[in-house]
């Protein structure tokens, strides 16, 4: 199994025909998604590939969410905790930053999840019934 990084995915999934070194090196993300070898990619390449889609290539959460589903697709990708990612694109797709998703997933266990963030993270997380519930502390 090889594992792949972000930028990898980036070029598979954004065609930059500004950025030289974009040119070259997609279709040879191209080849290895597209290859016999299994391929895994971790938990935090998916976060930081949610960053690099919105941040620098202004992708919505919608298209970010289909990027990722079509990752799950392929055949030969596995990834990391896709349980918890699945649930994190459900409440993403709702409004809901996608880190602040994967917070809340992995925080399951806890009674409550403490932010000063009051209008991005505990309404939002409030309005999709996302648990565990988010509590912003008294000032």
């Amino acid at each position: 199994m090889i594992a792949l990084d972000t930028n990898i995915l980036a070029r598979f999934y954004v065609d930059d025909p500004s950025d030289p070194e974009a040119a070259r090196q997609r279709p040879i993300a191209h080849r290895i998604l597209s290859g016999p070898h299994g391929l895994f990619v971790p938990l935090t390449v998916i976060l930081e590939l949610e960053w690099v889609l919105r941040a620098f290539y202004g992708f919505a959460a919608v298209d970010f969410v289909r990027v990722v589903k079509h990752l799950l697709g392929l055949p030969n990708v596995s990834v990391e905790e896709w349980p918890r990612i699945s649930d994190a694109l459900d409440w993403h797709a709702g409004g809901l930053d996608f880190a602040d998703a994967l917070h809340l997933l992995a925080s399951g266990h806890c009674t409550e999840f403490l932010s000063f963030d009051d209008r991005r993270v505990a309404r939002r997380a409030k309005r999709l019934g996302a648990t565990p519930a988010v509590v912003v502390p008294a000032r």
